[in-house]
């Protein structure tokens, strides 16, 4: 699930146009999950939307299990948009950092590992919040020049505050 490769790159140096187009797919890579994130903290459905295949798969089960939640698995990018956006907007700040990513691309498809720590604020009262450090498991496909998410795990690994307020219905 989560990629451990030894090396980040697939093509040794020596193959200068390989790497530069691996190079770009892995920026590509990355972008998809930038906007994953900084779509859901400017509000910005379109943003978001870019993310994700039609058909995306985004499973939050694990994450959640570790406070109690019991989500269902989110399918299809406009139920993806419609469910987090329609949860968090006027009501929920986020802000979302990721790191520790690893890539691994074969040929149109990608797998990435990071971690993304992911810190909400109720908007009516700034004082109920959840700071959350989760793993991610994501799997990508090409399309174009850039690459979308198709399917998406969010485990947890840590937390403090009150998951359960903020992602009340």
């Amino acid at each position: 699930m989560y990629v451990t490769e030894e090396h980040a790159l697939a093509h040794p140096a020596a193959e200068t146009a390989k790497v530069v187009a691996e190079l770009r797919d892995r920026t590509e890579i990355l972008d998809a999950l930038f906007r994953f994130g900084l779509g859901q903290d400017l509000k910005d459905p379109q943003l978001f939307a870019s993310a994700f295949t039609a058909d995306a798969e985004l499973d939050f089960t694990p994450a959640a299990a570790k406070w109690g939640g019991r989500p269902p698995v989110m399918v299809g990018r406009s139920t993806i948009v419609t469910t987090i956006l329609g949860l968090f907007t006027g009501r929920v700040d986020t802000t979302h950092q990721v790191t520790n990513a690893r890539i691994v691309v074969e040929g149109d498809t990608a797998r990435l590992t990071a971690l993304v720590e992911a810190q909400h604020l109720l908007v009516a009262d700034r004082g109920v919040f959840a700071l959350l450090k989760n793993p991610y498991a994501v799997d990508l496909v090409r399309d174009g020049s850039r690459w979308l998410i198709h399917r998406m795990r969010i485990d947890n690994s840590w937390f403090t505050g009150d998951p359960a307020a903020i992602f009340a219905s």
